[in-house]
């Protein structure tokens, strides 16, 4: 019987290169009105709290701008962002791994903080099997800004990249991860072939110390 093997993708910087998704969404709700000065007061805050020393880490685990906002609007909007402002920033190269991994009937695996709601279109997309995604805790009809435990960075990337791996019997040993930054590290050191992608914050070191390959995808 042949083992069951997955390739794991981060989003932001690999499957996508450059600045992060969430970028360009927050100045559309911007434009929209459903983001205001308030909100990046806010962002602001969150970060000053937990400096120093200066991480970004903060935004990624509670999103404040959308503390307090409509589920349904905010996610109304995904869609028309996906077609708009993704789907033509996405690698080619990447396009062309993922269909040479769906070729060797590889298991293909979104593996990213990004909220679920904005990158599931591009999952469908994309025809992945599966989404470990970040996922907004929901009060009734608004989000609260906080991600609901635990968190696919950093170590939550490993820990739900093992439970899947667990309840879909994946041989970790001898599948991929490809990712760009030490956010994707656990995850990266957790499979048999990781691969690093437009590496950033001292990613290209490590790899090189490590002998796995660096890809560039533009």
């Amino acid at each position: 019987m042949h083992p069951r093997i997955a390739a794991f993708f981060d989003l932001d910087n690999t499957i996508v290169p450059g600045l992060a998704i969430e970028l360009p969404y927050f100045r559309l709700l911007w434009r929209r009105g459903l983001a205001g000065p308030k909100d990046l007061l806010r962002s602001v805050g969150v970060l000053l709290r937990e400096s120093p020393p200066f991480t970004l880490d903060p935004l990624r685990r509670y999103k404040a701008y959308l503390t307090g906002k409509p589920i349904d609007a905010i996610e109304a909007s995904a869609l028309e962002f996906f077609w708009e402002h993704v789907c033509p920033r996405i690698s080619e190269q990447a396009r062309r791994v993922i269909k040479e991994h769906h070729a060797q009937g590889h298991r293909l695996v979104l593996l990213t903080g990004c909220p679920d709601f904005l990158v599931g279109p591009l999952a469908t997309y994309l025809k992945m099997d599966h989404i470990l995604a970040g996922r907004l805790e929901r009060a009734d009809t608004v989000f609260t800004g906080r991600m609901v435990q635990p968190y696919p960075y950093r170590e939550g990337k490993r820990l739900v990249a093992e439970r899947l791996a667990s309840e879909e019997e994946f041989d970790l040993g001898a599948s991929f991860m490809y990712g760009d930054s030490p956010g994707d590290l656990p995850a990266l050191e957790t499979v048999g072939h990781p691969r690093v992608v437009n590496p950033i914050r001292g990613m290209a070191r490590i790899a090189r110390r490590r002998g796995w390959p660096i890809l560039h995808w533009t």
